[in-house]
């Protein structure tokens, strides 16, 4: 196993769309079977089911576990390997909580109310009202992080002030609470970007979200991707087939641009900047080269569907490995505070 340890993870909202596989899955699939020279892992991979976090933002918590399923079979579909990769639930540690109620002590309100992400998520979902919890988001993803003691975490970068309070907490809790015999108990993570961090939603005005209805999910089947991606929002001066078209604005070209091969998808510039090309054939060939990469995710998910029980038990599984790691961890934080 490698030396840097990675600490990822999502909410469990139910089934992924391709924001959320270009964003994060890729991302985390590549470190999780990245190898040095020598043939060993670069990095030791960690991902975490957020089902606390649900909590910060709505109190129904009915679906929470049919939720959990639906995305790690995706997880699963995608590459993430439970035997190199440790998958859990957040409040299934119990420690998570445990941390989280030490860190709060380290970090002022004022500190956690000039956070930019909090102040954006205040914004977008029209809150008139802020819960102590969700005030302190960031200090529940640091226990995350830390818990584990986590040296990288991919995120967006509307994630990188959440990061900085993290490695804030870090530096205060090794001054104040020095272990006695290995000095810092945290490190203090870096942020680590991810190549595709967001992916436009098919009405081309914001990023996909189930909740704006505007996603391409990993386990649509290609029928369903076709339907989609004929609604997609395109360049709304080319109107007939043969009006010369700009691929910089049409969402469509965006998809392209991730998806397709290069030779294919220079023919598919050109033929949209002369006319050749018209948006009803141009959209089939989106579809299909969507289609082509979710094929073998798609086979896997049935896979997993067939054997939900298997699911349930790398769950499982992963909750224990979890559950050694951070019990260690808190052993440490409670010598190093000279508690208990």
């Amino acid at each position: 196993m490698g030396t840097l340890r990675i600490l990822s993870g999502m909410r469990p909202t139910g089934k992924l769309h391709l924001g959320h596989y270009t964003g994060a899955l890729e991302n985390w699939v590549h470190q999780q079977n990245l190898l040095a020279e020598d043939g060993s892992r670069v990095y030791e991979t960690c991902f975490l089911i957020a089902d606390y976090h649900i909590l910060t933002t709505s109190l129904e918590t009915a679906d929470a576990y049919q939720h959990t399923i639906d995305m790690l079979m995706d997880w699963l579909a995608a590459g993430v390997d439970p035997e190199k990769s440790p998958v859990f639930r957040q409040s299934q540690v119990k420690e998570h909580a445990e941390l989280f109620l030490l860190f709060a002590m380290l970090i002022t309100s004022s500190r956690l109310e000039r956070n930019p992400t909090l102040k954006e998520q205040v914004r977008d979902l029209n809150m008139d009202s802020l819960t102590y919890g969700h005030l302190g988001y960031p200090v529940l993803q640091a226990a995350d992080i830390l818990l584990y003691k986590g040296n990288i975490v991919p995120v967006g970068e509307d994630q990188i002030p959440h990061v900085e309070i993290t490695r804030e907490i870090a530096r205060k809790f090794n001054f104040h609470y020095p272990h006695p015999e290995t000095g810092n108990v945290f490190p203090e993570p870096e942020p680590k970007i991810t190549k595709f961090s967001r992916l436009v939603g098919l009405d081309g005005k914001a990023k996909m979200s189930k909740s704006l209805g505007n996603t391409i999910l990993l386990s649509d089947t290609p029928e369903e991707v076709l339907k989609k991606v004929r609604n997609a929002v395109t360049d709304t001066l080319k109107v007939r087939r043969n009006d010369p078209g700009r691929p910089e604005v049409c969402t469509v070209f965006s998809y392209h641009k991730r998806f397709t091969a290069q030779g294919e998808l220079d023919s598919i510039e050109t033929g949209c900047r002369s006319g050749a090309l018209g948006c009803v054939d141009c959209k089939k060939l989106c579809a299909a080269a969507i289609s082509a990469e979710l094929e073998p995710l798609l086979e896997k998910r049935r896979y997993y569907e067939d054997r939900i029980e298997l699911v349930r038990n790398i769950l499982l599984e992963g909750e224990i490995k979890a559950r050694t790691i951070a019990s260690q961890t808190m052993q440490e934080v409670r010598t190093a505070m000279k508690l208990g």
